[in-house]
């Protein structure tokens, strides 16, 4: 069996880099941050330039946080502008690779499988990515940086540890220069899927690096880590089997849909009920639209940053599947009424629709009324068609027109910023 090439490649500050390009700015010589100042002076800032980033100033920092000697230009997030940018350069990928071998990590990042290509274009993997770089680079003016392993996990690390010591921004492992160069690097939370808990947890056990996970004692590792220990030595060795394919082919036993929102400000009870209930109206429009019922719903409320309080969490069990707006709005008021304290203000909402089914599995129950059912549906298809049509504001509820509602402005966003239209 031919040895696996892998490529990963990441769209260096890809927001900031793009809102340069649009300027005729370089990204690596000028100071821009992509943020809404609208928000407030504690608002993230979504990316930096890495002109900014040389000046220490970290990756999503805050606004307050810049040094007030730096200038820089703010640029609002143009969140529709970024996917349209990801999705010609995801065109500029198929150019190369077919789609079977293609992995859309995230909007700036990608794995490739290179394999069945080196020969075809008699390249070799730093070839091959240098001349996709190259082409990103001549068509859009971004900046890319590339991983390449011989393994999924390899190429990420190569990316994310190696690529940016190197001139070319290109970096390359695979099993045994992984454990040569890399079983000694700190911190550990530089790799893939290490966080601040985990590698705090093994420190207390003497274990600081890849090298030192490698070697532990396999027992004690699942003892402390449980299943994850699996994955980490493995991680540990430079050991990856899944595969592109593997990837394609999965598909989740169980399905949910979610929905949340950090709000702009501490809202009171009241106010946070409303907010609940527009999110939880969107969520049954989306299974309408997507011919999907649930039965279950569950609620999670975070309370405001300054009382360091517990959240709010619970779940309400419907007597059967549905989409309908009319049982499941008010079984998630009452829920909500029902967990969440109404002394303390209200700044994150989360809404999860809990293994929903297609609908052609559904039987309609005894006891419920279904022509009226019918009848809300109809409706409901009737909301979604004008939304389709006109656009997501259309047509809006009375709830919606209330002070403190927040559909009308989520409409114009995506991923909860501006989208830019």
């Amino acid at each position: 069996m031919n040895q696996k090439s892998y490529l990963c490649i990441d769209l260096k500050s890809f927001y900031a880099s793009i809102e340069c390009v649009e300027r005729g700015l370089d990204p690596m010589t000028a100071n821009l941050v992509v943020a809404d100042l609208a928000r407030s002076e504690k608002t993230i800032c979504l990316a930096i330039t890495p002109a900014m980033k040389k000046l220490g100033i970290r990756n999503r920092c805050r606004i307050f946080e810049i040094p007030p000697n730096v200038k820089y230009i703010a640029a609002p997030p143009r969140m529709k502008k970024y996917i349209d940018y990801s999705a010609d350069i995801y065109a500029i990928y198929l150019k190369y690779i077919s789609k079977d071998d293609i992995h859309v990590y995230s909007i700036d990042e990608a794995f490739l499988d290179v394999t069945d290509y080196l020969e075809l274009y008699h390249m070799t993997p730093r070839e091959l990515g240098g001349r996709i770089m190259d082409d990103i680079y001549s068509t859009f003016g971004i900046r890319a940086t590339c991983g390449i392993g011989t393994n999924l996990y390899l190429a990420k690390i190569a990316l994310d540890i190696t690529a940016k010591r190197n001139k070319d921004f290109i970096g390359e492992l695979t099993e045994e220069s992984y454990q040569k160069t890399l079983w000694n690097h700190k911190p550990l939370t530089d790799f893939w899927r290490i966080g601040p808990g985990t590698a705090k947890k093994l420190a207390n056990y003497g274990i600081y690096t890849m090298g030192d996970i490698a070697n532990a004692n396999e027992e004690f590792l699942y003892r402390l880590l449980g299943v994850d220990a699996e994955l980490l030595i493995d991680h540990a060795w430079g050991k990856e089997p899944t595969t592109i394919a593997d990837i394609k082919s999965y598909h989740s036993k169980s399905n949910s849909l979610t929905s949340g929102q950090v709000l702009m400000r501490d809202y009171e009870f009241e106010e946070g009920k409303l907010i609940v209930k527009e999110m939880m109206d969107l969520l049954c429009l989306d299974m309408v639209d997507k011919n999907l019922m649930t039965k279950s719903i569950t609620l999670h409320i975070g309370y405001s940053n300054q009382l360091h309080m517990n959240p709010a969490h619970g779940t309400v069990s419907l007597d059967e599947e549905t989409n309908a707006d009319r049982i499941i709005l008010p079984a998630i008021a009452s829920l909500y009424e029902r967990i969440v304290n109404p002394n303390f203000p209200i700044r994150r909402v989360t809404l999860s629709c809990n293994n929903v089914i297609p609908e052609e599995y559904h039987q309609y129950s005894f006891f419920l009324d279904a022509a009226e059912l019918e009848r809300n549906r109809k409706m409901q298809k009737a909301v979604l068609e004008i939304k389709n049509k006109f656009g997501k504001n259309a047509i809006l509820k009375g709830m919606n027109l209330e002070e403190g509602a927040m559909t009308r402005e989520r409409n114009h966003q995506i991923g909860g910023h501006k989208s830019g239209e």
